[in-house]
């Protein structure tokens, strides 16, 4: 790592060009650090992973795949995948899934998605423990105008989600998914609850439940 990349400072959109962004992620060459590329700026995302901020990945992740089996949806999830738009946009969502049609629209042995090639995730969700004003933000602006259908964001700290559907470049607020129907916020949001009193495979076994009703 260059001594340059040392000293850059990270959680903190800074002002780069496309190739200036390349070469500190280039010069970078670590799987630790989440980067972003938006309007003119950049951004890496260096901090620890805490318990919590993992556990609610692990459980968002299988609630998400659980109910879209249970209700014969075709899904596909990519954990912390890179998403870029040569010249324009970059991300490294912490899930995101591909449904029905598009399920099976990235063939295997892919690298990074390329979305001048491929299309757009339907769902995109960011696990927010430290930065829930920057996905609630800045972040939510990318992802509209790349296209995303859906974007959630969880709220480690209060076990909370807020979803948005997204059309337009613009995004309002839903209690329900629009793109898995009948998957309703509370019920993700009691899961989480749950995970901090219960392992999580009396979570698994609840939320079965749940769907199957």
């Amino acid at each position: 790592m260059s001594e340059t990349q040392t000293q850059l400072p990270t959680d903190v959109w800074l002002p780069a060009s496309w190739p200036e962004y390349l070469q500190v992620i280039t010069e970078l060459q670590t799987d630790k650090a989440k980067s972003y590329y938006y309007k003119g700026y950049m951004r890496l995302e260096m901090a620890p992973v805490s318990f919590d901020h993992g556990q609610d990945h692990v459980i968002i992740i299988f609630a998400v795949t659980l109910f879209a089996t249970l209700k014969g949806i075709l899904a596909t999830g990519l954990d912390t995948t890179t998403f870029p738009k040569t010249g324009i946009q970059d991300c490294q969502p912490d899930v995101a899934y591909y449904l029905r049609e598009r399920a099976q629209s990235i063939p295997s042995g892919t690298g990074i998605v390329n979305l001048e090639r491929y299309p757009v995730p339907d769902l995109v969700i960011e696990i927010a423990k430290t930065f829930l004003l920057d996905d609630l933000g800045t972040k939510r602006s990318l992802y509209e105008e790349l296209g995303v259908a859906e974007y959630w964001v969880v709220d480690v700290q209060n076990a909370q989600i807020i979803a948005h559907t997204m059309a337009d470049q613009g995004s309002k607020r839903i209690q329900e998914s629009q793109v898995l129907p009948g998957l309703v916020r509370a019920i993700l949001e009691e899961a989480l609850r749950r995970s901090r009193e219960m392992n999580q495979s009396e979570v698994c076994a609840w939320l079965m439940c749940q769907f199957q009703q």
